[in-house]
């Protein structure tokens, strides 16, 4: 894959996740952890269908493996949509957003320290100057001390979705890794919906929370979990993190789609100062992966498919 398609790839999967906030907002009162299991549940089978369709083999994890995909599962997926709900009660939704939105700037640090290189100065200003855009695209709202926690805490979560992928994509590639962290992230939350929301929680969701869950687990997880960790393998977790700015720009674009206000000028301000940091950190530049195909078990495979993808709410 191209530089220009791995690019595009991250750009098409962050404007999945971001145009998804209206739709999550569809689920604000559905059981949060059966809502979610199930979501996860069917985007891992409609990976599987993908990886058999595509004659991909699927390897099993091994050794340290299944602590960096779990990790992912935990992080990245299960605690990640909890810290958004518990941090709506606290913190208007900007506060959250804001938060995720210094993600670029912390890929941008450790990413390559992962990959066995050095942070470039480059990516790092251009995380910034996406971080500053991004904010501004979010705005700014009112909290109070556990609403800046749970903020903290989504933070990280989002941020560690791609970290913890970093050690594992080499072998598994894009659909390995997506494959293993939705079903581990089901059986996590098909286990904690019960505890938490009583055995009788499925029975509870209505058609438009299936309806809505079902868009989420194709589009923002079986699609866009894909693209993503496709992009992370090809251009690595520094530079795509720098994409993860246009998920608030297709979040505020959607929402004026969808019959909601014209954006303010400190959006529009905020659509240019993202676009600035991304020229800055994605100029021409030796790559920060060692070429688009890698061999893993069953030989070479297009980085798509396998050099073995969120807002995930």
């Amino acid at each position: 894959m191209s530089r220009i398609l791995t690019v595009a790839a991250g750009s098409a999967a962050m404007t999945c996740v971001g145009g998804s906030v209206a739709v999550s907002g569809l689920l604000a009162g559905a059981p949060l952890f059966t809502t979610q299991a199930l979501r996860y549940a069917l985007a891992c089978l409609l990976l599987v269908v993908y990886a058999r369709l595509v004659r991909f083999r699927l390897v099993r994890p091994r050794g340290a493996e299944w602590l960096w995909l779990g990790g992912i599962a935990i992080t990245g997926l299960v605690v990640f949509n909890l810290a958004l709900v518990e941090g709506a009660k606290h913190a208007e939704p900007a506060v959250i957003g804001v938060a995720i939105a210094g993600v670029p700037l912390l890929l941008a640090a450790i990413g390559p320290v992962l990959e066995g290189r050095s942070p470039r100065r480059s990516v790092l200003a251009g995380a910034a100057v996406v971080t500053v855009g991004a904010a501004l695209v979010q705005g700014f709202g009112r909290t109070d001390g556990a609403g800046l926690a749970w903020a903290a805490v989504a933070f990280g979560c989002e941020a560690a979705f791609t970290l913890l992928a970093v050690p594992v994509l080499r072998r598994h590639g894009p659909v390995g890794v997506s494959v293993h962290t939705t079903w581990l992230a089901a059986l996590m939350l098909a286990v904690l919906g019960p505890l938490h929301e009583g055995p009788s929680a499925i029975t509870r969701l209505t058609g438009t929370d299936l309806l809505a869950g079902a868009y989420l687990a194709v589009a923002v997880t079986a699609v866009a979990f894909v693209l993503w960790y496709a992009c992370v393998s090809g251009i690595g977790a520094a530079r795509a993190g720098l994409l993860t700015g246009i998920a608030p720009i297709a979040a505020a674009l959607t929402g004026v789609a969808l019959g909601g206000p014209a954006p303010q000028a400190s959006v529009w301000l905020g659509i240019a100062v993202v676009a600035t940091g991304l020229a800055i950190g994605l100029r021409a530049t030796p790559p920060d992966r060692p070429g688009p195909t890698a061999t893993i078990t069953g030989g070479p495979v297009p980085l798509l498919v396998g050099s073995t993808a969120g807002e995930r709410a």
